[in-house]
């Protein structure tokens, strides 16, 4: 049987903490720009549960801003989506996006049996680095049930690993000489997070910007048929292994021995209902900011949620097998999104 689930007054401090700690994560992120409010609020989670002064009260609260709100921000991702400026990247370079998400699992996944890392944190990697980094991380945990700690070990990687990669395509487009356009396209195509792009693509200059976003959002609207797909592969597993009770885990009341997930998760919905919506109505800019606001709230709020749920003994077990997948999915997504950079230039 599902456990009961908490009141909604029971939520109220757990919610209240990470939206006041993903409050400070935007605000140092306006104040330190490569500072990525994901990262930020990361940080933050991770410090909180390190202290061990998280009190049992606020555990429901977070559980709900790491499931819950965390779906009300992947949803609104689609509003960001301008289907005509992605389009209008032209058909090479569009099926080099569509390679980077599809060879960039397919390969993650490949790389992660051959490493003996466990089928489920191969999965929550392979996503996180081909797609939209930990929006697209959550947002697989939201579809799979994954262990939360899982998720919080890759939600740290794939924001490490981001900010290293938004640093470096700028410094190494340079150095290869391409031009700022190739270079944004580069970043759009390689880089996890799309607030590390938006970085990487100001560090580029010029007209690198606007080429980096449209690119990344092209990976950013694959995240809709990827869950799809999954949800689907799920539904079909008779006893998956991701649903199995940890008793000794501090999380263990959040997992359910059978989860059998909607076709098409609501959320999923919501974000090509958005995507839509905004390709056919011509919302003024004044809607379309609150809504990027309460996006990047609602991410930096799951993130910091998400963060709490480590124990910090968990990580200090990450295995190396995970840590080499981190580094071999990024390199992979490099390269793979490399001709981009190329076929802009």
């Amino acid at each position: 049987m599902h456990p009961t689930l908490p009141a909604p007054a029971a939520r109220l401090p757990g919610l209240a903490l990470a939206g006041t700690a993903g409050a400070a994560a935007l605000a140092v992120h306006a104040l330190v720009p490569p500072l990525g409010a994901t990262l930020v609020a990361v940080v933050l989670g991770f410090a909180a549960a390190a202290s061990g002064r998280l009190p049992a009260a606020v555990r429901p609260g977070l559980a709900a801003a790491a499931r819950g709100v965390l779906r009300v921000g992947v949803a609104l991702l689609g509003l960001q989506l301008v289907l005509g400026e992605v389009l209008a990247l032209g058909w090479p370079v569009l099926a080099v996006v569509l390679g980077v998400v599809v060879l960039g699992i397919s390969a993650t996944l490949l790389v992660a049996r051959l490493l003996g890392v466990p089928p489920e944190q191969g999965l929550l990697v392979a996503c996180g680095f081909s797609i939209c980094g930990a929006a697209a991380v959550a947002a697989l945990d939201g579809v799979r049930r994954s262990r939360a700690e899982d998720v919080a070990r890759v939600v740290a990687l794939v924001v490490v690993c981001g900010s290293a990669a938004m640093l470096a395509v700028p410094l190494v487009g340079a150095a290869l000489g391409l031009s700022a356009e190739g270079t944004g396209a580069w970043a759009g195509a390689s880089v996890h997070e799309v607030g590390q792009v938006v970085v990487a693509g100001g560090l580029a200059g010029g007209a690198a910007l606007q080429v980096a976003v449209a690119v990344k959002l092209g990976r950013v609207l694959l995240l809709a048929p990827v869950l799809a797909v999954v949800a689907l592969r799920t539904r079909r597993e008779p006893h998956p292994d991701h649903a199995d009770h940890h008793p000794d885990h501090p999380g263990h009341a959040e997992h359910h021995p059978v989860h059998r997930p909607p076709l098409v998760p609501a959320f999923v919905l919501a974000f090509v209902g958005l995507v839509l919506l905004r390709a056919l109505v011509p919302l003024p800019a004044v809607v379309l900011g609150a809504a990027g606001q309460v996006q990047a709230a609602a991410l930096a709020t799951a993130m910091f949620a998400l963060g709490c749920s480590l124990d910090p003994a968990a990580l200090r077990r990450t295995g190396r097998p995970l840590v080499v997948l981190a580094l071999a999915a990024s390199g992979c997504v490099a390269l793979l999104g490399l001709p981009a950079a190329f076929l802009v230039g």
